[in-house]
């Protein structure tokens, strides 16, 4: 599929370009509408993605783009928030919205007969919010909750505490819940001047799946939208690459049962062509029951019920991640475990047959997690905004096929050398040495 130049001329609603079955249409507005059928499936799930996220906050606006997430929601100037939800609730459809660090996306899933209320009432509530003082305090205290309830959950808490330690001071440290602090801190004013100021056509995409018609959807979204001026879209995001920082180590003591340990490195940007071979690393790292990690630390030891690897790409970086949970006796024999297996592999790569398993464990999981219409919605959504472009399936199938075990070897190599980053919380003072 080409995606016109975001330097171009703005083409009208009719000018379309095509990838396999995944249709793109550019609005005069700048606004793009990506769709892709799924014979056979009798849903549709739509999704509006906006460019925006924690990332773009600056000084006091910190968790400014997940309070909109919330806050959104509360009323337009044609429902209420209690419209919103019967309305949804009427269809048997899911309505939903999640906020990362360089997007928000609000979704809905409904039968396909529903498509044009899940579109009008998606649209209704990204570009129509009334945000009055009222729906402001009242979410306000809700997100308050929600940052409460996650300092109870360590797991998801050492997550945040883990991406503060690696990436220090850059925008890409900050939790995008934001802190007590800045919500308390968070005006309507600052609240509307951050909505008004990134949520425009330009900036988002229009990403619908399942039993649709693109001309239908385009039409749908023509409607709902309102009337903007001409624009083009904003380029996908880029930068210089994050330099790679010093290695770092945060303790949080905390009365849990176990302790839960997070070990990890800067990764790769999403634009590096290696990333195909460090998801493979990752796979066998951590990725599943046979994975090195899984097999040395939980196995053959018995040291942790729960032990895995993820990594995740960013525009201009990356970070490739171990977590654990053990009892706080067994900390220092875990984390030992874990840098000796990363350090192994750093040194000697992977067998032939360890790389054959995670290429096979990538392939299932690619194709089965993309057999419902909000994943696809999901996939084509997430590649519009991020590359301008798509990437067919049979194309990721092909790259993950091509890596070889000299390609995981010469990534293991680079990346596993890099500064070690330790986030730790549980009922310790130290991390083990």
């Amino acid at each position: 599929m080409t995606l016109l130049a975001p330097s171009g001329p703005t083409p009208g609603a009719g000018a379309a370009s095509n990838s396999d079955e995944v249709t793109l249409s550019l609005l005069p507005s700048g606004l793009r509408v990506v769709t892709e059928p799924l014979p056979g499936v009798r849903s549709a799930s739509v999704g509006v993605w906006i460019g925006a996220g924690s990332r773009d906050e600056v000084a006091g606006q910190a968790g400014a783009a997940h309070f909109l997430e919330h806050l959104l929601f509360k009323g337009t100037a044609r429902r209420t928030s209690v419209r919103i939800a019967e309305e949804i609730d009427a269809v048997g459809g899911e309505l939903n919205a999640f906020t990362a660090k360089e997007h928000t996306c609000f979704y809905a899933q409904v039968l396909d007969t529903d498509l044009p209320l899940a579109v009008d009432l998606l649209v209704d509530v990204v570009t129509a919010a009334t945000m009055t003082p009222a729906d402001v305090e009242l979410e306000r205290a809700v997100v308050l909750e929600e940052i409460a309830m996650r300092a109870d959950d360590p797991e998801d808490m050492l997550g945040e505490v883990f991406d503060t330690a690696l990436f220090g001071d850059h925008p890409l440290g900050r939790p995008v819940i934001g802190s007590q602090a800045s919500v308390e801190a968070l005006t309507q004013a600052g609240l509307h001047g951050f909505w008004r100021e990134r949520y425009t056509p330009p900036r988002m995409v229009l990403a619908a799946a399942g039993n649709v018609e693109h001309a239908r959807v385009l039409e749908l979204a023509e409607a709902a939208f309102p009337a903007a001026p001409a624009g083009t879209p904003l380029a996908p995001r880029q930068g210089p690459p994050v330099a790679t920082g010093e290695a770092r180590v945060e303790v949080h003591h905390a009365d849990t049962e176990q302790a839960h340990l997070m070990l990890g490195v800067r990764g790769l940007d999403r634009r590096d062509e290696r990333r195909t071979a460090l998801e493979v690393l990752n796979t066998a790292l951590g990725g599943g029951l046979s994975s090195r990690l899984f097999q040395q630390v939980r196995e053959q030891r018995g040291l942790a019920y729960s032990v895995y690897s993820a990594t995740t790409s960013y525009a201009d970086a990356g970070q490739l991640a171990v977590y654990a949970g053990c009892q706080p006796d067994r900390l220092g024999e875990v984390t030992s475990v874990i840098r000796e297996v990363l350090d192994s592999v750093a040194e000697r790569g992977l067998t032939d047959a360890e790389v054959a398993r995670a290429k096979g464990a990538l392939r299932g999981g690619l194709v089965l997690g993309l057999e419902d219409s909000a994943s696809r919605m999901s996939r084509i959504g997430r590649h519009e905004l991020d590359y301008g472009r798509q990437r067919s399936i049979r194309q990721t199938l092909d790259a993950i096929e091509a890596v070889t075990p000299d390609d995981v070897a010469a990534i293991a190599a680079e990346v596993l050398n890099r500064p070690l980053t330790t986030a730790v919380i549980g009922p310790v003072d130290e991390a083990p040495s």
